[in-house]
């Protein structure tokens, strides 16, 4: 594989200040990757947090101001925030100028930057760096966030080559293996993975909450409940927008599990030891031969990012 070349920026601007946005800043510094990095949240709190550890150099009042003058562009912010956040920050793209955000879904975004950025979107490389922590906000925010994780480049067909190439040297730079593909193949992928997951934890907890017995229940669980419902203790807001974004291809990992869990369901209902077995043997041996390409945090991902 040919070694993507590593790009120099003059300023970042991050729309953003939470973990994902000042671990990108903090380890583009250390990188070399930028001379300075301009920053803004909703919240003047946030940023002037970020400007005292040091994870920026100066506060912007707006996401457009954090534009102005910058290379490079990195959007933290929840998905739902995208195309509001790229229409206010339109003005001030110049040519040259890579865009990049860190959503969890990618056709969404795709779209949102095709409709308000029109021939702009050549600037606007769509990506999400598959880290996170338990812990969010500016305050946990760690430059080594992206070591040895991956990063997922879903580029736009009217995507400037060139500024593809810089993305992905950027994240490589950050100690990211970088994967493309296309934002359709992204969100199926991650509502298999991910976003499903996440529903899933969720009905199941509230499942168990809402029985008459439910605390009673709780009380006795061990560590199998525990950890398969870690989860569902991610931010619900974020959750909210992530499974709205995706819901077509959340919808229809639903309906492979109804699938799969009628099938259990009627061997146990027909007493049938044998089919029961040999199902349960044969998703174990599967499931103890898997091996993840990456250990990180997305089954908590998006709950820490902004």
């Amino acid at each position: 594989m040919a070694r993507v070349p590593r790009p120099q920026f003059q300023q970042l601007g991050v729309i953003g200040c939470g973990l994902i946005g000042g671990s990108f800043a903090l380890a583009m510094k250390r990188a070399g990757l930028c001379k300075r990095v301009v920053g803004y949240s909703k919240s003047p709190s946030t940023t002037e947090t970020a400007k005292k550890l040091g994870v920026i150099d100066v506060a912007a009042e707006s996401a457009l101001l954090a534009v102005s003058g910058s290379d490079i562009v990195l959007i933290a912010v929840p998905v739902a925030a995208t195309e509001p956040t790229l229409r206010a920050i339109r003005h001030l793209v110049q040519p040259g100028t890579l865009i990049m955000d860190a959503g969890s879904t990618k056709s969404d975004v795709a779209i949102a930057a095709q409709k308000v950025l029109g021939p702009l979107a050549a600037h606007f490389v769509p990506a999400h760096p598959i880290a996170g922590k338990e812990l969010s906000g500016i305050s946990h925010a760690d430059a080594m966030l992206f070591q040895g994780r991956q990063v997922v480049l879903t580029p736009l067909p009217e995507n400037d080559p060139h500024l593809v190439q810089r993305a992905a040297g950027a994240w490589a730079a950050l100690g990211c293996k970088v994967l493309k593909m296309t934002p359709e193949t992204h969100d199926a992928a991650y509502a298999a993975v991910s976003h499903f997951p996440h529903l899933l934890a969720f009905a199941y907890f509230h499942s168990v909450m809402r029985q008459p017995s439910g605390r009673e229940f709780m009380d006795l669980a061990g560590t199998g409940f525990r950890d398969f419902t870690r989860i569902a203790g991610g931010e619900a807001t974020v959750w909210r927008d992530i499974l709205l974004a995706n819901r077509d291809e959340v919808l229809h990992q639903s309906q492979r599990l109804r699938t799969a869990l009628d099938r259990l369901e009627h061997f146990m209902k027909e007493g049938d030891a044998s089919a029961l077995e040999t199902v349960l043997r044969q998703v174990a041996d599967a499931r103890n031969r898997w091996k993840p390409a990456f250990f990180d945090a997305e089954d908590g991902e998006p709950s820490s990012h902004f």
